[in-house]
């Protein structure tokens, strides 16, 4: 393994920590404030395109010690699409079968990606991320695998596995730190599983200086995948509101126009969830004028070109 000359022996040793960290870009054209630095951390970088690697990596490695994966033994987890992806090319390349348990609003690209990187797939009727209270979701169907056929399914369960949140407490916090020299005083993040931006806040709140959490949350009736709001964050037994300094919710419309504005004007591939962090972002910077502020940048625009395309009908290239 050779970071400085990118040479690997297998794609695992390219996951990321503080000495390979993902890569991080100031925002110039769409930062409304001289006197504020802000920062893109583009998680689109890591080897299976998305921030679940991290908790995927952690949760397969705990699995893997544990030995609850072998011969006869398959992962099945509920997922609206890139824990799905993380998990579905990290098993494969290990040798193990996964079965993906995913929402029928999940977009179209996301459910061949899982099936490219090898998943099986059950798609069901559910909200746009798997939620508890769907009787027959992917929550419940996933669940339903790993207790009545447990000798066959194990559910890593990204909901309730404190490895998610490990993984951004060792990887993410101490690359956002040393990559900003200690200076960061903001981290600007969506929620899902809330895996991402409790192991940020832990490790920050370790720090000497105090350095604010600010989630995002789309409206409601959103159609963003792979985020919650508060009031669907009962699914997540991470979620810790003590962790976070500041929630502020952005209309979800706003998502798309801001992804597609974030690909034209500062070269970056943003996806929708991305759009949504920069405009809460931009508002927190508009009111405080100076900082040195990180966001978290998902994943890029690639898995989700339908769904922009029907937001924004103008991308429609048959128009």
């Amino acid at each position: 393994m050779d970071h400085e000359l990118r040479i690997y022996d297998n794609i695992f040793e390219m996951m990321p920590d503080e000495r390979n960290p993902t890569p991080i870009v100031r925002i110039s054209k769409m930062n409304p404030s001289k006197d504020y630095l802000l920062y893109a951390k583009l998680e689109w970088a890591n080897p299976f395109g998305s921030v679940k690697d991290r908790a995927a990596w952690a949760m397969l490695l705990d699995l893997e010690r544990r030995g609850l994966l072998g011969p006869g033994r398959e992962i099945v987890e509920p997922t609206s699409g890139n824990t799905g992806m993380s998990l579905a090319g990290m098993a494969s390349a290990r040798g193990y079968k996964m079965r993906a348990v995913v929402p029928n609003r999940v977009p179209l690209e996301k459910k061949v990606l899982l099936k490219v990187l090898g998943a099986e797939l059950d798609v069901v009727p559910d909200d746009i991320c798997p939620s508890p209270a769907v009787a027959e979701g992917s929550i419940n169907r996933a669940k339903t695998y790993a207790k009545v056929a447990s000798d066959r399914y194990v559910m890593p369960n990204q909901y309730e596995n404190w490895n998610n949140v490990e993984a951004h407490y060792r990887t993410t916090g101490p690359e956002i730190w040393r990559q900003t020299h200690g200076q960061v005083t903001h981290v600007f993040v969506a929620m899902g599983t809330c895996g991402t931006a409790m192991g940020i806040s832990k490790f920050m709140r370790e720090q000497e200086r105090k350095v604010k959490i600010v989630a995002v949350q789309p409206s409601a009736n959103h159609d963003v995948p792979g985020l919650r709001s508060i009031g669907e964050l009962d699914v997540s037994k991470l979620f810790d509101p003590a962790m976070v300094d500041e929630i502020l919710e952005v209309d979800y419309r706003l998502a798309y126009q801001r992804a597609c504005d974030l690909c034209q004007k500062e070269g970056l591939l943003a996806s929708p969830s991305c759009g949504l962090v920069y405009e809460g972002a931009r508002e927190v910077i508009e009111r405080e004028k100076t900082g040195f502020g990180v966001m978290i940048f998902a994943d890029n625009v690639l898995k989700y070109t339908s769904r922009m395309m029907a937001h924004l009908p103008e991308l429609d290239p048959g128009q």
